[in-house]
């Protein structure tokens, strides 16, 4: 499971540091893709061959449902963190997320997002209704 809030800065050659706390569950490599928000989602494989399990059954004749594929699916690359610890962000998610010189990391259960520090901080100063939310989350049994 990964939790927690890590800020880091991206080198010069587009490598940022992966926080040793969620190293040992992604076992050297990972899949990145686009994610909602305008972040950036990381999958331990174990995880993404789950969504991408999910993402396959979905009907071929649904147009969201191939926008939605098409969306994940583009995006994604393999990565692989070298052993100081760092991952390389592919340019085309990095223009994506827009990320320049700050990201922060945050666990989420069972995928790592990646923001821009300035695109994370906007959203958490945007008006979020978090009760409002949460009595929603009821309905799906939470």
């Amino acid at each position: 499971m990964f939790i927690g809030e890590y800020n880091h800065a991206v080198d010069t050659k587009n490598r940022i540091i992966i926080p040793s706390k969620f190293r040992d569950e992604l076992l050297g490599k990972f899949i990145m893709t686009k994610g909602l928000d305008g972040c950036l989602y990381v999958y331990p494989e174990s995880e993404w061959n789950i969504l991408q399990e999910k993402l396959k059954s979905l009907p071929l004749t649904n147009r969201d449902a191939r926008a939605f594929v098409r969306f994940f699916f583009s995006g994604a690359s393999e990565i692989e963190i070298d052993k100081q610890g760092r991952a390389l962000i592919p340019q085309n998610l990095k223009e994506y997320a827009k990320i320049d010189k700050e990201i922060v990391s945050i666990g989420v259960s069972n995928r790592i997002e990646i923001w821009s520090k300035e695109k994370w901080q906007e959203y958490n100063e945007s008006d979020i209704d978090y009760d409002s939310i949460a009595e929603k989350m009821s309905l799906l049994g939470i």
